[in-house]
């Protein structure tokens, strides 16, 4: 079991992945509040997950997004607990990204913040901080997947690109066509894509679903593990 819990978080948030191209125009993705269930192979649910953003702007200043994702799951003996946190600007560039993750007795926290101006994205505080080169709108996780759901609704899919996620992570996005699922008992279709995730030390590829509304929403998430097919479902 702890295999499995251990590696099903990152895929979740890996979809969030960074974007090295330009700024992009301010966002026009909606504040929301998302909730999600973690469900095994069987479909029986280990628990949920929910996912938000928000936006602010003061008069003649650029737009400001915070962006939240929150999962609770467990199983006898093993219980999953992860927050994350993001704060970017208005056209996706990050400022900090915060992690605290609770895997069984394993316990991470960690934080990065980015430099527009050098271009550097520090990671840790004190005698562990380090500083990674990068370019002056670095991604982390969950500002790329809102940055994602923004071209996919202007009909566009981001090249290969990097993200900042602890460590960079490069991420390659195929579509793989339309397929219909299930949201809240109706059926719908959703823009499937095929992620292919490389780290410095591990890979990974995972589906994740989108439903063809104004704002793309994220609809469906399957990571394939050694005990099977995981998901992460939208709830309505």
């Amino acid at each position: 079991m702890k295999y499995a819990f251990s590696k099903l978080t990152v895929p979740f948030l890996l979809p969030a992945l960074a974007a090295i191209a330009a700024p992009v125009a301010e966002s026009t993705l909606p504040n929301e509040a998302l909730r999600y269930s973690i469900n095994w192979p069987t479909g029986v649910s280990l628990g949920e997950a929910q996912l938000s953003a928000s936006s602010s702007a003061a008069s003649g200043q650029p737009g400001h997004m915070h962006f939240q994702f929150d999962l609770d799951a467990g199983a006898p003996a093993f219980t999953v607990s992860d927050r994350y946190r993001s704060d970017a600007s208005g056209n996706f560039c990050s400022s900090e990204f915060e992690k605290s993750t609770s895997h069984g007795s394993k316990k991470v926290d960690d934080k990065e913040k980015f430099d527009p101006s050098t271009g550097m994205v520090t990671r840790g505080s004190g005698a562990g901080q380090t500083e990674i080169s990068s370019n002056p709108c670095s991604k982390d996780a969950l500002t790329y997947l809102y940055f994602l759901r923004q071209e996919l609704s202007q009909g566009r899919v981001p090249p290969r690109e990097t993200v900042y996620f602890g460590a960079p992570y490069e991420v390659r996005l195929s579509s793989a066509g339309t397929e219909s699922i299930k949201v809240g008992g109706a059926a719908v279709d959703a823009e499937r894509f095929t992620a292919e995730v490389t780290g410095p030390s591990s890979s990974i590829s995972f589906e994740m679903l989108f439903l063809k509304d104004r704002a793309r929403t994220l609809a469906m998430v399957r990571v394939p593990l050694a005990l099977g097919k995981f998901s992460m479902e939208l709830v309505k």
